[in-house]
């Protein structure tokens, strides 16, 4: 009787996340064409939520938001894949996710008058972790499914050898020490 109702909470809870994640997706153009609602005014700020939005270095408030929305919704995009992709190379969404994530923090918190310069080197470390990452799973899965090596099984089958001979050796030494 108890795991109906949890079932049926797990299912209300499921639901409500994938309707979520459905609704995001569903907006993203819409979040990306809000720029044009801002003034093109260049004195124009703006507030939110207490935080004073200005023009950033940018010509005006409007131009400002459309660079910063074309970074934010690819990143929260990257983010839905990245938390809903169920593929053994998914970890390699981070590099594109981690480029928009740079380029929205230069973007912010700059004061150079050019963006998207410098992040690929930001890049570099987070590619050298994560390439050799998703190849080695690559080369896991490769030789498990198309040359049929399983290495656990190779694993398994080593372990009880060794058991076996271990236990052959244990014999014989038994077996000496009965005939002395």
């Amino acid at each position: 009787m108890r795991e109906k109702p949890k079932r049926s909470r797990q299912a209300k809870k499921r639901i409500f996340i994938e309707s979520l994640i459905a609704f995001l997706i569903v907006v993203s153009p819409f979040i990306f064409k809000l720029h044009q609602y801002l003034p093109i005014d260049p004195e124009a700020t703006i507030n939110v939520f207490g935080y004073s939005i200005d023009r950033n270095g940018f010509e005006d408030l409007n131009t400002y938001a459309w660079f910063l929305l074309g970074k934010l919704v690819p990143l929260y995009l990257l983010v839905i894949w990245f938390l809903t992709c169920k593929h053994w190379w998914y970890h390699i969404i981070l590099i594109p996710l981690l480029m928009y994530a740079f380029q929205i923090f230069e973007v912010i918190y700059s004061d150079d008058n050019f963006v998207d310069t410098e992040n690929l080197l930001w890049l570099l470390p987070v590619c050298m972790v994560v390439i050799p990452f998703v190849y080695l799973i690559r080369v896991k899965l490769y030789d498990k499914h198309v040359h049929g090596i399983d290495l656990e099984a190779m694993d398994a089958e080593l372990k009880e050898l060794k058991e076996k001979e271990r236990q052959r050796e244990l014999k014989r030494e038994e077996k000496e020490k009965r005939a002395s």
